[in-house]
């Protein structure tokens, strides 16, 4: 899929995925991670998300990233927190940088696979709302085993769809209990926390449940 698709369907806004009001299956199930204060966060693919203001707010440090500069802009217009703005050439990305209440956000536009760890830092948890859905098939290994390698199998909050993917072009995209299995069940132990309807249907046309995970990273 070529960065091109995903700036189009911003500047149309066709970004179903986006909820103004942040998610509330995180906030029902982000406690499942079991991780204290002060951890750190890595949220791929954030978009503009209002899910990240909830997390700073509660106490915790984010690590993100995301294609669309502009949405990121929009993200700290919406915080109300005017980011320092670095230039990675080396990496063909740029970081956006905020301090809040002795809290960092830090978000690097650009190519997710442009990303090591070195560059990420100490991940303590993922928490993948937006992403592993808005890739096609041919992509999710790949991202997925990128994920792995960016933080160490870090412990994970997923969120995904299942949905007949025939009756309507993603994304976001259908990945079913099966496909969550083959990506990570070598690597974590897994726990579905939740299945819920779509309300209205996802784009308004077709029924769908929104599903939630937890990735815990297997014991040797």
């Amino acid at each position: 899929m070529q960065a091109s698709y995903w700036h189009e369907k911003w500047q149309k806004g066709e970004t179903a995925f986006h909820q103004f009001k942040g998610s509330p299956l995180l906030k029902a199930h982000f406690s499942e991670l079991g991780l204290p204060k002060l951890s750190r966060l890595l949220v791929p693919l954030c978009g503009k998300t209002r899910d990240i203001a909830w997390l700073v707010a509660h106490g915790h440090h984010v690590v993100a990233a995301e294609l669309h500069e502009p949405a990121v802009i929009q993200l700290f217009n919406d915080m109300e927190i005017e980011p320092k703005v670095m230039h990675l050439g080396e990496f063909d990305l740029i970081h956006y940088q905020a301090i809040v209440d002795e809290l960092t956000i830090d978000v690097y536009v650009g190519d997710i696979f442009q990303l090591n760890p070195a560059l990420v830092g100490r991940v303590d948890g993922i928490y993948d709302r937006a992403a592993l859905v808005a890739l096609p098939f041919d992509m999710r290994e790949k991202y997925t085993s990128h994920m792995r390698e960016l933080t160490g199998a870090a412990p994970q909050l997923l969120i995904s769809f299942d949905y007949e993917q025939h009756l309507l072009p993603g994304p976001p995209y259908c990945v079913d209990a099966g496909e969550v299995v083959s990506h990570y069940g070598e690597h974590y132990d897994i726990s579905q926390l939740a299945s819920e309807d779509v309300a209205g249907g996802l784009k308004g046309k077709l029924k769908a449940n929104e599903e939630v995970w937890l990735l815990q990273k297997s014991e040797p």
